[in-house]
C-alpha cells in the first residue's frame, strides 16, 4: 500500500481550537456577577426614592390662633408638616402662589383647606385627607357639646333649677370645611401625570443629543455649535408637543421651549464634554449621572420634602430636578422666583462647555503627533 494511500485510509484528525479562543471561567463569572449587581443598581436608582418616601416636613401655612392650629396640628402623624404661621388667608395664598408652602389650613368660623394641585398632586391630596379629619374632629366636638347641653338641660328640669345664661343651649349648625384649589392644574391633566411623566423622556432627549453629538462631530466649536442648535431645535419641537398638543405646560410657550433647550443642552453638553475628556467612558458616565442619580431624585411625583434627606436637594441642583421645577414655576407659579432652577441648568451647561475645552487642549498633543 502507498503512502499515499495510508494516509487517505487514516482517519482524520481536526485540529481542536486553542484553549487561549475560550473565556476563561473566572472570567466568565465575573462578567455574571457585574451584570447582576448593574441589575441590581439600576433597580435601586428607580425604586429607592418611592419606596423610602413618605410625608413628612411638609411646608403648610395656618391662619388661626396659636391654640387653633396645636389643636388641628396635633391630629397629623408626628413630623408630617411644616407649619409656618400666616397672618390672613390672602397670605397663605400669596405663599402657596410663590412656592413657599404645598398649602394651607384656615381656622376660625369658616373652616377652609387650601390646596394647589400643581404643585404637587400628592400634597394636594395628603391635605385633602386632612380636611376630611377636620371635620371628622369638628363633628365630634359639636356633638359632645349638644350631648352636654341635653344632660344640663335634662338635669336642670328634674331639679327644677333654671339654666344659667349660655348654659343647656344647643351649639350652632356644624361648620362645613371647605376644600379650595387656589392653583388648579390644567384641564387636559386633572391628575398631573403629564408634566412627570414628560421628566424621563426630557432627560433621555439631552442623552440620545450628547451621545450622537459625541460621536458623529469632531472639533470643539462644531461640537458647541451641534449642542447650542440641538438645545434650540429641542426646545421648540418638544414645548410645541407638552403645550401646543398634550396641553400640559401653561404659560408663555417661548419660556417653557427655553426652559427645556437649556436643559437639554446641559444634558448633552456633560455628556459631550466627558467623552471629550475621558473618552468613550465618559458617555456612560454622563449617562449615569443623568438617568440613574438625576432622574429618580427629580421629585417629580412627589414633593421634594418626602424624599430622605438631603436627598430632596440634593435632586434639585441636577439637571432634571431643576428643569422639571422650572416647567411647573412658569406654567403655574408665575409669582415664584426661578431663578435657582436657570442658574444650575447654566452652570451645567457651562460646566459642559469646559470640559469640551479642557478634553480638547488635553488631546491636542496626541492628535498632532498622530
Amino acid at each position: 500500500m502507498s503512502a499515499t494511500t495510508e494516509r487517505t485510509a487514516a482517519p482524520e484528525h481536526r485540529q481542536e481550537p486553542p484553549t487561549g479562543t475560550h473565556t476563561p471561567w473566572p472570567h466568565a463569572l465575573r462578567t455574571a456577577l457585574l451584570a447582576a449587581v448593574a441589575v441590581c443598581t439600576v433597580l435601586l436608582a428607580f425604586a429607592w426614592p418611592s419606596v423610602t418616601a413618605k410625608v413628612q416636613n411638609l411646608p403648610v401655612a395656618a391662619v388661626g390662633s396659636a391654640e387653633q392650629i396645636a389643636q388641628i396640628t396635633s391630629q397629623a402623624p408626628a413630623g408630617a408638616l411644616d407649619v409656618r404661621t400666616a397672618s390672613s388667608r390672602d397670605d397663605a395664598v400669596n405663599l402657596i402662589k410663590q412656592r413657599q408652602v404645598y398649602g394651607a389650613i384656615v381656622l376660625g368660623a369658616s373652616p377652609e383647606i387650601l390646596v394647589a394641585s400643581a404643585g404637587s398632586p400628592v400634597a394636594s391630596q395628603a391635605l385633602t385627607q386632612m380636611g376630611a379629619q377636620m371635620q371628622s374632629q369638628i363633628q365630634a366636638q359639636v356633638i359632645a357639646k349638644l350631648q352636654a347641653a341635653l344632660a344640663q338641660a335634662a338635669q336642670g328640669a328634674a331639679t327644677g333649677t333654671p339654666p344659667q345664661s349660655g348654659q343647656g343651649t344647643p351649639p350652632a349648625a356644624v361648620p362645613q370645611v371647605a376644600v379650595t384649589d387656589v392653583v388648579p392644574l390644567s384641564s387636559d391633566d386633572p391628575r398631573g401625570t403629564g408634566l412627570a411623566v414628560a421628566g424621563l423622556p426630557l432627560a433621555m432627549g439631552g442623552m440620545i443629543g450628547g451621545v450622537l453629538i459625541s460621536l458623529l462631530v469632531s472639533g470643539t466649536w462644531r461640537r458647541l455649535g451641534a449642542i447650542l442648535a440641538y438645545g434650540v431645535i429641542a426646545g421648540l419641537g418638544l414645548a410645541g408637543i407638552l403645550q401646543g398638543w398634550f396641553h400640559t405646560l401653561q404659560g408663555s410657550y417661548w419660556a417653557n421651549a427655553g426652559a427645556i433647550g437649556l436643559g437639554v443642552v446641559a444634558t448633552a453638553a456633560i455628556i459631550v464634554g466627558l467623552n471629550a475628556l475621558i473618552g468613550r467612558a465618559g458617555i456612560a458616565v454622563g449617562a449615569v449621572i443623568t438617568l440613574f442619580v438625576g432622574n429618580p431624585l427629580s421629585s417629580l411625583t412627589q414633593p421634594k420634602e418626602f424624599l430622605p434627606a438631603p436627598w430632596g436637594d440634593v435632586g434639585q441642583w441636577m439637571v432634571p430636578g431643576a428643569s422639571g421645577t422650572l416647567l411647573r414655576d412658569l406654567s403655574y407659579f408665575p409669582d415664584a422666583s426661578a431663578a435657582f432652577p436657570w442658574l444650575v441648568l447654566a452652570c451645567w451647561a457651562v460646566a459642559g462647555a469646559v470640559l469640551i475645552a479642557v478634553g480638547h487642549f488635553r488631546n491636542a498633543p496626541a492628535v498632532a503627533e498622530a
